[in-house]
């Protein structure tokens, strides 16, 4: 009886509470929800903005609408009249621009903000493969292999030699985020696509920048979070090929019309029925396992993330596999703030070897090859072919490949231990004033290996004994940073500044080895170099490049109408000549925001920005390390004399540019953003133009 009594006073307790919402101008809210707090219930207003919800005196009603401010009222009679503000969440949101961060309004450049929501859904392997369709402009190229590196473009192509690849800056380092980096640690992802917004990085923002930050720890308890994923692939559809009764068929009537005597393996057809494709091609597979603690205090917060991803291909051989482990830590302490970030990987790639004659292209191969040919039998085996794999011949003409002969023969593995991070440390010298020094590196051990077995595997193909090559290298990356970062407020004016002094060092090693006539015993491959008895060879290169650069960034904004960015960048690089290595990249932008005009007044648009600009980037990659100087190479074999003293011959493998320096491309860019129904849709339309001077290229020289 209490119990009944207590839910019945509880139901008359509530009446019907009513009411209209609108916005700042006095427009109806449509659409917008109102619950009342704790409970699930909840209405939605009209095309009018009314609404009618069941409500005791008390309760808190929650108003809730996209592009407007969440607001919570108690409830103290039965009409409820309310005004729900603008909520700029988007344009107010801070992003990262290079050396500084901004409001998304307030961005004078042509950037865009890819949202990780969207590219952490997509079972990828890395983040360019992400990137795909994420931002206007940007062009993603892949050819799906498990570890093969996506190929990205901003605005086209800028370059005709080397990388046309963007400049990626993760976390304050530069570097590439290919496949050795796990995409699920990424926080954020912002594309820099013109000259005014990518200038501050100089001579390597010729292609576009991508500046990418990586999760933090966040204030509260500890936080752990799992995720497993697992998606597998198919090639949709292949071509209905003839099966090998039907192709004999086939063969046979085309030479008997042509008047030919027919191919012996077609005229003594033994019933083999080879499906080259369903050999060849399989079920892929992508397996992606995170696991993720964080959480920290006022003063303090760390994240740490483990992860592992193992991706098999639909080609047979193909598979590529990585772990990764990543520890962001950060401490306050005043007016000082150090940041830490660190990542380890170690990463797999195997394939058949690929991209050459010998081997030429599976995807033809498999449709092309005969299906009157069996994969191996014993009538092959010959002392070129102790695998007995069978290929094309006099009997059964085709000069197609055998993939599976190729798959087992000869292949090449590849592993890349990378090592990825940087500190620094914040000093607050006065409210409006940052001093920054950031120390970064980077380092990778890469070994590639290839062994390759003796046999052959298409007709008419030249023996070659069985050898085995490795490369290794190092990789490493130092840089050293500091940057002073103003922001004031005057009134309606607000300046912001940043300027910089940046040294990097950059060395690459590597060597080669290989042998021929690997040891067997039992059947089994020895593959050390020392096991081989052969013709042996060995190779080297050791290079380092300096940079030492000066940036700076003056960003003017006045009412949030009028904005004004100013950069600068200079250069220097070893890479060139002695007196063309330091480079300058200006750049300059103005926006104008229309919406801010008095004379400006629509309920339709609720945002327009004008943008212009133009400024100056570089391009430094694909050149060598002394480019700008003869070399000259020892010949092998009798040296000549020059009276007593013998001279060792030397050559010239080409030509050099002794004024070698910068490629520079120039851009102009228009561009307008705008926002419609209180900026719940956004969007923005550019028009530029590029031209690229100086290019970087090898030109053939003329012997003799």
């Amino acid at each position: 009886m209490l119990c009944f009594f207590f839910l019945c006073h509880t139901a008359y307790g509530q009446t019907a509470v009513s009411g209209t919402l609108r916005s700042p101008t006095g427009d109806p809210v449509i659409g917008a929800t109102i619950n009342v707090k704790g409970t699930e219930r909840s209405v939605t207003t009209d095309e009018n903005g009314r609404f009618t919800v069941q409500a005791a005196s008390g309760d808190t009603l929650v108003f809730s609408s996209v592009g407007f401010q969440t607001r919570e009222v108690a409830v103290t009679g039965t009409e409820m009249n309310e005004v729900l503000q603008i909520s700029d969440t988007s344009l107010n949101e801070v992003v990262v621009i290079g050396y500084q961060t901004v409001r998304k309004r307030d961005l004078t450049g042509a950037t865009s903000v890819v949202s990780t929501e969207n590219t952490q859904r997509l079972a990828s392997r890395s983040l360019p493969e992400q990137l795909q369709g994420q931002a206007a402009g940007v062009t993603v190229r892949t050819g799906g292999a498990p570890g093969q590196e996506a190929v990205v473009n901003i605005r086209g192509l800028s370059t005709v030699f080397g990388s046309a690849s963007p400049l990626y800056v993760i976390d304050g380092m530069f570097s590439d985020p290919n496949t050795t980096v796990n995409p699920n640690d990424i926080e954020s992802v912002q594309v820099l696509k013109d000259a005014s917004a990518a200038a501050i990085y100089g001579s390597r923002a010729g292609n576009g920048v991508i500046i990418i930050t990586t999760k933090k720890g966040r204030e509260g308890p500890l936080k752990v979070s799992a995720s497993a994923r697992y998606s597998s692939s198919v090639v949709p559809k292949t071509y209905d090929m003839m099966n090998a009764a039907e192709y004999v068929a086939t063969n046979t009537k085309a030479y008997q019309n042509a008047g030919y005597a027919l191919q012996a393996d077609v005229a003594n057809y033994n019933g083999t029925n080879t499906n080259w494709a369903d050999l060849v091609l399989r079920t892929g597979s992508l397996q992606d396992y995170n696991v993720t603690l964080s959480g920290g205090g006022k003063n303090s917060s760390i994240l740490v993330s483990g992860s592992y991803l193992n991706d098999r291909g639909t080609l047979l051989g193909h598979s590529f596999e990585r772990a990764a482990l990543r520890v962001n830590s950060e401490v306050s302490r005043g007016r000082f703030k150090i940041t830490e970030n660190l990542m380890i990987s170690n990463s797999n790639r195997n394939s058949p070897v690929q991209g050459n004659f010998e081997v030429g292209n599976p995807w033809y191969d498999l449709f092309n090859n005969l299906p009157i040919l069996p994969v191996q039998a014993q009538q092959y085996v010959t002392a070129a072919n102790p695998g007995g794999y069978a290929f094309g011949s006099n009997n059964a003409r085709t000069f197609s490949r055998n993939p599976i002969a190729i798959n087992d023969l000869w292949n090449t593995k590849s592993s890349f231990f990378k090592v990825l991070g940087n500190i620094y440390l914040d000093v607050k010298l006065a409210d409006f004033l940052t001093y920054r020094f950031n120390v970064a590196g980077e380092t990778s051990f890469d070994r590639t290996r290839t062994i390759r077995k003796t046999g052959i595997w298409y007709q008419n193909q030249a023996e070659r004994p069985s050898s085995v090559d490795d490369a290794r290298g190092q990789y490493l990356s130092t840089l050293l940073e500091h940057t002073l970062n103003f922001n004031k407020s005057f009134g309606d004016h607000a300046l912001s500044a940043v300027f910089g002094l940046s040294d990097q060092v950059i060395r690459d090693d590597g060597n080669l080895a290989s042998r021929t006539n690997l040891a067997i015993y039992g059947g089994n491959y020895f593959t050390t170099i020392n096991s081989a008895g052969g013709a042996f060879g060995a190779g080297g290169s050791e290079g380092k490049t300096y940079i030492n650069s000066y940036f700076g960034r003056l960003n003017y904004n006045y009412s949030d109408r009028y904005l004004a960015s100013f950069t600068f960048r200079s250069d220097k690089n070893s890479l060139f000549s002695a007196n063309e290595r330091r480079g300058f990249f200006p750049s300059g932008a103005l926006a104008w925001r229309i919406s801010k005009e008095n004379f400006f007044q629509s309920e339709l648009i609720s945002d327009l920005k004008l943008r212009l600009g133009w400024g100056v980037t570089g391009q430094q990659d694909g050149i060598g390390n002394y480019a700008f100087l003869p070399v000259y190479y020892p010949i092998n074999g009798s040296p000549y004399f020059f009276g007593n003293q013998p001279i060792s011959n030397m050559f010239s493998p080409g030509g050099y540019n002794g004024d070698l320096k910068w490629e520079e491309t120039a851009t102009y860019n228009a561009g307008l953003d705008f926002g419609f129904l209180n900026n719940r849709i956004n969007g923005s339309v550019d028009v530029y133009y590029k031209k690229t001077t100086d290019l970087l290229n090898y030109v053939a020289q003329p012997t003799g």
